[in-house]
């Protein structure tokens, strides 16, 4: 039987300083969580296992959200395969290794909706993990991610600690990264119009045709997930996270530069990556759980590019 998760409950979010692990320490904060536990990549590399193992046994969390990992959009993940594919998979050896020796009790794994075929029947359910070819341009990455949601699985197999894994949808929000090389789509877009509109420029060009669909999930709206998984999911199954509706990238831009006040001409090419044509998740298991997502699209783009600009110093 699983401990029930309460305020005094000793907590370590790995990657707090990410946009997903900030995200959950902000709501961990706001809930009133006394013990929660953070190191910076500086304090602690998560890719060294001895440095790993001794933060753990000297903390001892009861629950460990897993939110660590390189992240980047196309263009990174283009350039970067190898390094994608070897700290990610390091960073989980290390992390989910020591959870495991020292037998920590509960433990949510953050994977990412990128692990799911490329060609796999829309809305994505759960059951569709490894049953065709990935995307090309991203495989290193969801290749890590797949590693680990079956060793999630296999630690709650063989040791029967109730540990649980998550695969959330697009995410943004405050903290995102808004570099346009390195960038996801929304932030690299916003950065983009952003500029357009500094600068007075009359065209923004944006990556691809712009048919693709992609859904887009607040990363506040993944921490209540998190934390609604936490005190009521217990199965080796991954959980869906995501709003359950989708918008072609044409569409987010024309939103994107309503939001930014961008008036000139939007111009698509398409000898630039598409990536997967569509990436919808069935969010049916964790609805069941009595989570929805509470942040519309338009207006967490609003509120996400007022963070940039007052944080535009830090993040550019």
């Amino acid at each position: 039987m699983r401990r029930v998760l309460t305020r005094t409950t000793p907590v370590y979010v790995a990657g707090h300083t990410g946009l997903a692990g900030s995200a959950c320490l902000r709501l961990l904060r706001r809930r009133g969580f006394s013990r929660l536990i953070t190191a910076t990549s500086a304090e602690l590399d998560l890719r060294d296992r001895a440095a790993t193992k001794e933060f753990l046994g000297r903390h001892r969390p009861e629950v460990v959200v897993a939110a660590a990992a390189r992240v980047g959009g196309i263009a990174a993940n283009a350039a970067a395969p190898a390094e994608f594919l070897s700290d990610n998979l390091r960073i989980q050896l290390s992390l989910l290794d020591a959870a495991r020796e020292l037998r920590l009790p509960r433990l949510l794994f953050l994977g990412s909706s990128c692990v799911y075929p490329r060609d796999c029947p829309q809305p994505i359910r759960e059951s569709a993990l490894l049953s065709g070819p990935l995307e090309p341009t991203n495989e290193a990455y969801a290749i890590a991610k797949i590693a680990g949601l079956v060793h999630v699985r296999s630690v709650r197999r063989e040791d029967g600690l109730p540990w649980i894994s998550a695969m959330p949808t697009n995410l943004y929000g405050p903290g995102d990264r808004f570099d346009a090389e390195r960038a996801h789509v929304l932030p690299a877009l916003l950065r983009k119009f952003h500029e357009a509109v500094r600068t007075g420029a009359d065209t923004v060009e944006v990556w691809g045709t712009g048919r693709p669909r992609r859904e887009f999930l607040h990363a506040d709206d993944l921490a209540a997930a998190c934390l609604a998984l936490l005190q009521h999911y217990d199965d080796d199954e991954p959980v869906n996270v995501g709003t359950g509706e989708d918008i072609a990238i044409a569409g987010l831009a024309r939103l994107i530069a309503e939001t930014t006040g961008f008036t000139g001409e939007v111009r698509f090419d398409p000898s630039r990556p598409d990536g997967t044509p569509r990436k919808l998740l069935d969010v049916g298991r964790v609805r069941a759980l009595g989570w929805r997502p509470a942040i519309g699209l338009r207006e967490g783009l609003a509120s996400t590019y007022d963070w940039f600009v007052r944080h535009q110093e830090v993040v550019v």
